[in-house]
């Protein structure tokens, strides 16, 4: 996989079934290894859903079993709540990615931060829908 999931396509998926993120999150879970992740991106993911209130208690421990179990943590640092620039640059290197697919609008403008490209889910589900071009003669 060339790319790791940023906490909101996490969430997004998780309550916004058909949705992009929903795709490209099945998309990531299809491939042949398990995604790989950081502590705060599922510190992050936790705190989000608890946030939403259409997430009881026992739904979001749920949920995050079922993600715990489909992907690799990778990556340790200690970040702060707000520094989702740095934890995600920090994610994608130890994951030896250049890029984070997320659907965060600052993170989007970034488009590059220490050499890590930041991708929406629509963008990257159309990328993996194309075929690659045709050998040259």
């Amino acid at each position: 996989m060339d790319v790791v999931l940023a906490p909101d396509i996490y969430v997004n998926a998780s309550v916004a079934l058909g949705s992009s993120p929903e795709h490209a999150v099945r998309r990531a879970f299809s491939g042949p290894g398990k995604p790989k992740t950081s502590t705060w991106v599922m510190e992050r993911v936790q705190s989000m859903l608890h946030a939403l209130p259409e997430f009881r208690d026992e739904a979001v421990a749920q949920q995050m079993s079922t993600i715990r179990g489909l992907v690799d943590v990778v990556e340790n640092g200690e970040h702060f709540i707000d520094d989702w620039e740095k934890a995600l640059v920090a994610l994608a290197k130890a994951a030896r990615v250049g890029r984070v697919l997320t659907d965060h609008p600052d993170l989007l403008a970034l488009k590059n931060a220490q050499g890590v490209e930041f991708v929406s889910s629509d963008a990257w589900l159309v990328e993996q829908a194309t075929p690659p071009p045709p050998p040259v003669v």
